[in-house]
């Protein structure tokens, strides 16, 4: 895995957050808080815990801080806050990556998490399961969005892939 890889995984982080919280906008706040037996319940807390996790690894990585943790829902009362967010979380974990090197990538990271176990991984799996995560809460949001006709679309790989083509 290398630095421009990474970097590539996160645009497509991002591309399909951006979708989820944009049709995440459309709907009430009553909507977005109400719960529809998700993994998180809500909407709001598939989101949370997707924006919360990032946060807590994006610390751990570039501070060498292990929160004991993540991030409450009550810290995103609606969808611009937990967007305004996201979007700044997105600066710092982009300036974290882009100081990094294909040798940085295959290093070994050392952590703590939120229950105090000690673990270390290689980099680069780390970041890889920063983005499947966000996938798989990012799924949750989209199924309660398509259930109150709100979909944000297809969230594939691929269409961002063939977007990026289209816009070469």
């Amino acid at each position: 895995m290398n630095r421009y890889d990474i970097l590539e995984l996160y645009d497509y982080n991002y591309w399909a957050n951006s979708k989820v919280l944009n049709a995440a906008a459309k709907i009430s706040n009553e909507q977005f808080m109400a719960p529809m037996g998700l993994t998180y319940s809500s909407i709001r807390g598939s989101l949370t815990h997707a924006l919360g996790a990032e946060i807590v690894w994006r610390m751990r990585l570039q501070e060498g801080i292990s929160l004991p943790a993540l991030p409450g829902q009550n810290e995103f009362p609606d969808v611009e806050t937990l967007t305004a967010h996201w979007k700044q979380e997105e600066i710092l974990m982009r300036r974290y990556i882009n100081g990094l090197t294909d040798t940085d990538l295959d290093g070994q990271f050392k952590y703590t998490n939120t229950k105090g176990v000690h673990f270390e991984n290689t980099l680069w799996h780390v970041l890889l399961h920063i983005v499947n995560h966000g996938t798989q809460f990012r799924g949750d949001a989209a199924i309660g969005l398509t259930r109150l006709d709100r979909s944000p679309g297809d969230l594939d790989m691929i269409l961002f892939f063939r977007e990026q083509q289209k816009s070469t």
